[in-house]
């Protein structure tokens, strides 16, 4: 039996053509896959493939947290500066307060890689006892910047090393990740005593 604190997560892929069709979403299973592996909690998982509306996106961040009450959202797609990237903008309309850190990791993460990560908006933000983050729209990229480069020197860490620490302050479970794949860091005083693997 599991006895982990149970988890639930929503997952978004804001895409105008895989939402209508056009080519299928690679977003919501890259997502899915990485916090399998990463997680050890169980989850519950809530998944949305939307088009590129600023209101429709707002709605979306509303009803997972607000009426399916998830813990963590995360989105992916739509943070460039094209006309049509509008989520950084959606998820700042819903949120009580942003949390810079994650968007400024984002992106030295993936200035690794590319020198148009200087080009991403993504934000991140809480709404009541949630965590709401945006990735970026590839799975390649979705990875990266979860995962961090543990290889690179120095090592460069990833955001979910600070997600779960960041949902035990907001109220949250208490989330916990397989260190082969992720290392969690909290305080010596907000950790629980460790769990045989």
């Amino acid at each position: 039996m599991n006895d982990f604190d149970p988890v639930r997560i929503g997952l978004v892929s804001v895409s105008d053509r895989a939402s209508t069709g056009v080519y299928e979403d690679k977003g919501l299973p890259a997502l899915r896959s990485w916090l399998e592996r990463a997680l050890r909690n169980p989850v519950s998982w809530e998944t949305r493939l939307i088009p590129d509306e600023q209101a429709g996106i707002s709605d979306t961040l509303r009803e997972l947290v607000d009426r399916v009450h998830c813990d963590l959202v995360l989105t992916t797609g739509g943070t460039g500066p094209a006309p049509r990237d509008v989520t950084p903008e959606a998820t700042l309309a819903v949120a009580d307060r942003e949390m810079p850190g994650f968007g400024e990791q984002m992106r030295r993460i993936s200035l690794h890689f590319v020198p148009t990560a200087i080009l991403s908006r993504q934000v991140a933000v809480i709404r009541g006892r949630a965590l709401i983050i945006n990735l970026p729209g590839q799975p390649k990229s979705i990875a990266e910047t979860l995962e961090g480069l543990p290889a690179a020197k120095p090592p460069v860490p990833g955001l979910f090393a600070a997600v779960p620490y960041c949902i035990d302050l907001i109220g949250g479970p208490y989330l916990e990740t397989d260190p082969q794949v992720c290392t969690a860091f909290r305080p010596k005083s907000a950790q629980r005593a460790p769990r045989p693997t």
